[in-house]
């Protein structure tokens, strides 16, 4: 079990934080800083929030002899990515209230708000509380936002496991009602802290992703969650879930003991048992897990010290039954299913791209007002999708016609249709200017640079390949660039490394190619590279395919 003697200073906070409520309201009440305490910055993430500063105002500020300019992010837990026309409309005026105004959809089906100052972050969450929306445990060292395949077309069954996420969300909260005393001042009902047999006062060493697939789409990119659960539909009939542990994408530069790593095949489980095994897969990490050094604390690297299997056998100790051999299921795509569709009951479905998942208003395009518009109907409900994309589902035939006006009048048809399949491959992470630890930009960048792609697309007639790239600002993974054909990891302000050789389903990762280039270097290398794949391809060969067998396995 982890070394209890040498605890790291987040673990000391997490069990000294009665049930996480630490010093938070007393905190809330400084008004001489935008910030909170320093213990309290580790347990505010367990409410969903993080505390962050303007990175673009620091210099100035430092000059001014002010503080830099503190705000929070919250994020929301929406497991599966579910949220009615109701709740959106609240959500677009509270976003306009209280934060930059942005409204962002996350690569886990959620939704985040930037720029909340910190007395603003007890309206905004009574704000979501009237809406009966959350953010408990949407960031922190627990179950973070379960997600899920986001399209019911992809299955008649998609209702019955879109509610088991719903499930597996509820049943790994927290069992604390500090979220509530503190943002929403109810009353402490008892003197002692709750009761939590999952997380005990030690909750887990470090975060904890879930994530459920439907065959054949991996649309939530299933293998990089610490479980990932792949549903087993046999005969139409939801069997079970494969279950595969392990995965997580974070790394350090320049330390080789942290490193990118995709899930490990535990095998399969009944549906009935499901609920059991995922419990004792997260209690065993929270048992074993290494709580003293946090670089080593995901269960990517407790599995790879424990192996596989002796940690599938730690985990049927506790469950009471075995693991069956993993069933088989097929991956065939990655990619949302772009504009409209229809499910087996005849509802309609709107797929529409939004680059990098920002809901915002610019001056071509009102995004933002063009959505609250569908909202304002009621006649249609919004999924999230892991592509940080929104389908506007459950459409009633009549109510069809009324919703595509409203998108072709607010240019969202168009956006999508006329975007390139690279552009709506593509994913970025916030990076500058609020993440603390990002080192170069990605989502305000990567537009920018696959309009440069773009005609090297074109040079090379691979204008209509459905290339997957990826843009993180640090080699810590939010925008799951090591999971794309091709990554652009940051290393400094306009360097990146380049990574290629993930395969397009999601089943394997990407190499590091050259290290950190600079945009003309990185349009040069690439105009190289496309040019060899085009001449030297196989049949049907996909390019981060080729990349692996020509540069990086060296065939």
């Amino acid at each position: 079990m982890s070394e209890k003697n040498n605890l790291s200073g987040t673990e000391k906070i997490k069990m000294a934080s009665q049930g996480l409520r630490g010093t938070l309201k007393e905190s809330l009440l400084d008004a001489h800083t935008g910030a909170i305490r320093e213990s309290d910055q580790a347990l505010v993430k367990f409410h969903g929030m993080y505390l962050q500063d303007d990175r673009d105002r620091r210099e100035e500020r430092s000059r001014k002899k002010l503080e830099p300019l503190y705000a929070f992010m919250i994020r929301l837990r929406l497991p599966g990515g579910f949220m009615t026309p109701e709740q959106w409309i609240g959500l677009h005026h509270i976003a306009g209230n209280y934060s930059t105004g942005t409204i962002k959809i996350t690569t886990r089906q959620t939704i985040q708000l930037h720029g909340i100052l910190k007395s603003h972050t007890k309206p905004t969450i009574s704000a979501f509380n009237t809406m009966h929306l959350d953010s408990i445990a949407a960031c922190g060292d627990v179950n973070r936002n379960v997600t899920c395949a986001s399209h019911p077309k992809e299955s008649p069954l998609h209702e019955e496991i879109y509610q088991f996420a719903r499930e597996i969300s509820v049943h790994n909260l927290p069992k604390t009602r500090g979220y509530y005393e503190v943002w929403m001042d109810a009353e402490k009902l008892v003197e002692t802290t709750e009761e939590d047999p999952l997380y005990q006062d030690r909750y887990l060493p470090r975060k904890f992703k879930v994530g459920i697939a439907i065959p054949p789409n991996n649309d939530v990119d299933v293998f990089i969650n610490d479980l990932g659960l792949i549903a087993i539909i046999e005969d139409g009939v939801l069997k079970g879930y494969n279950f595969a542990a392990g995965g997580g994408l974070g790394s350090t530069h320049g330390n080789a003991a942290t490193y990118a790593r995709l899930g490990s095949m535990l095998g399969y489980v009944p549906k009935e048992q499901a609920l059991k095994a995922m419990y004792e897969v997260i209690t065993a990490q929270r048992d074993f897990g290494n709580r003293s050094d946090r670089k080593q604390a995901r269960l990517k690297y407790t599995i790879d010290k424990m192996g596989v299997d002796n940690y599938r056998a730690e985990v049927e100790k506790r469950c009471g039954f075995s693991f069956e051999p993993a069933r088989p299921y097929e991956f065939t795509s990655r990619k949302d299913a772009y504009g409209w569709s229809q499910n087996h009951e005849g509802k309609w479905y709107y797929a529409l791209f939004i680059e990098n998942g920002r809901v915002v208003d610019e001056s071509n395009y009102p995004l933002k007002t063009g959505l609250l518009k569908v909202a304002e109907t009621g006649k249609a409900n919004f999924r999230f999708t892991c592509n940080q994309n929104l389908i506007l589902s459950d459409i009633e035939d009549g109510d069809k016609a009324a919703i595509e006006q409203i998108l072709q009048e607010h240019q969202i048809i168009n956006s999508t249709e006329t975007s390139s399949p690279m552009r709506k491959n593509s994913m970025a992470c916030v990076a500058l200017n609020t993440c603390g630890l990002a080192m170069a930009e990605a989502q305000r960048y990567l537009p920018t640079l696959i309009t440069k792609i773009e005609p090297l697309l074109q040079k090379h007639q691979l204008q209509d390949e459905d290339i997957v790239v990826r843009m993180t600002g640090c080699p810590n993974g939010c925008g799951r660039s090591p999971n794309a054909e091709i990554g652009f990891v940051g290393t400094s302000l306009g360097k990146y490394n380049l990574h290629i050789g993930g395969d397009r389903l999601g089943a394997r990762l990407n190499t590091k190619y050259k290290d950190s280039l600079d945009e003309s270097r990185i349009l040069e290398t690439l105009d190289e590279l496309f040019g060899v794949y085009v001449q030297e391809r196989k049949s049907g060969e996909t390019f981060g395919d080729f990349s692996q067998r020509k540069w990086i396995d060296g065939e």
